[in-house]
């Protein structure tokens, strides 16, 4: 943890505020929620959970006090419905906007959806943001804004054409935010979400992620499905990262530092061949267990249409500015998750 980070975690507790996370019950936004009841702020998540789960809440729950529980209050309601926007933000100091719909598969499959939710329902949240006062607006933006741009690693001013209508929504998303800071002084900052993973990330369905995905099908017998030959590349970035980096973005106080755009990642690569062998040494205690002595050969298929070569992200803008310094690489992100991938998935058997 950065001293940056430490010396806020300690303000905060001297002086909370209340935030509302929006996609609350999802995988970010549940972490979200757990660290900073942890840190006894007043919480409002609102979530409709169509992508969202129950039981993402039920582990924050289990996870922190009675009295710190006690200062969650639930908002079942769609960022698509401007009246569940403005009853979210009433009070509220400093919004986490995470919901979305994401999955640049999802996006292609299903353009309006994804559009209604993350241009109709990010505008309807920057509106009822801007009428309630509201002092400060983080909000996910994607990596995925970078587009065709060729350049390793992504620096923020240098964006490429978008590949997906995903990645169009996020990019639209960058262009309001910063509209509204201008227009309505409304403060902004957008965190590029660089493959974020960890805990609570959905194994199961057409769109899950694809450390779950193998992990899932590894602990079944089956064969990893890679897209390519495995030299794509990616910045893994775990959970824990993205806390951080959100806690710092809403309480930052260098003028300089609002109404920007930054990455959220390690800094690095990790290609998915790379990836498949840290999950195949991780996994293996537990493949024993079921009498497995080695998961099965990956089948590698065709490249998936949407999708960058390769990515990775500067981060010295967020190290500069807010003090962002990764607390876990690739490897100890999946070791510090590893027991709950492997329990969620068994639970799926």
């Amino acid at each position: 943890m950065s001293a940056r980070c430490a010396g806020l975690e300690a303000q905060l507790r001297a002086a909370p505020r209340r935030w509302l996370v929006t996609g609350a019950a999802g995988f970010i936004g549940s972490h979200l929620v757990e660290a900073l009841l942890r840190l006894d702020q007043n919480v409002v998540g609102l979530d409709n959970f169509t992508t969202g789960h129950r039981r993402n809440l039920d582990e924050v729950q289990a996870a922190v006090s009675a009295a710190q529980w006690a200062r969650m209050h639930f908002i079942e309601g769609d960022i698509r419905v401007p009246e569940h926007c403005h009853a979210a933000c009433v009070g509220v100091t400093r919004v986490l906007h995470q919901a979305a719909l994401g999955s640049v598969p999802r996006s292609l499959a299903d353009p309006v959806a994804t559009n209604a939710v993350n241009v109709d329902g990010f505008l309807n949240m920057l509106v009822a943001a801007r009428d309630a006062k509201v002092e400060r607006f983080v909000y996910a933006a994607s990596s995925s804004t970078y587009g065709d741009h060729p350049a390793l690693p992504k620096v923020e001013a240098r964006i490429g054409r978008p590949l997906s209508p995903y990645a169009v929504t996020k990019v639209v998303n960058e262009l309001y935010a910063d509209v509204f800071a201008r227009s309505y002084g409304l403060q902004t900052i957008g965190l590029r979400y660089f493959n974020v993973f960890g805990p609570r990330q959905d194994p199961i369905g057409a769109y899950a992620a694809v450390i779950p995905k193998w992990i899932a099908a590894m602990l079944a017998g089956e064969p990893v499905h890679i897209n390519g030959d495995g030299s794509t590349s990616r910045d893994f970035c775990f959970v824990a990262n993205a806390v951080q980096a959100n806690l710092l973005a809403a309480c930052v106080t260098d003028p300089g530092a609002v109404n920007q755009i930054y990455n959220v990642a390690l800094g690095d690569r990790t290609t998915l061949k790379e990836l498949q062998e840290h999950l195949c040494e991780l996994l293996a205690p537990h493949l024993r267990q079921r009498g497995v002595s080695a998961p099965a050969m990956p089948v590698f298929g065709a490249f998936r249409s949407g999708d960058v070569l390769h990515s990775q992200a500067d981060i010295t803008k967020a190290a500069t500015l807010l003090g962002y310094a990764p607390t876990h690489r690739v490897r100890e992100g999946l070791e510090q998750a590893m027991g709950w991938y492997v329990a969620r998935a068994t639970a799926h058997e």
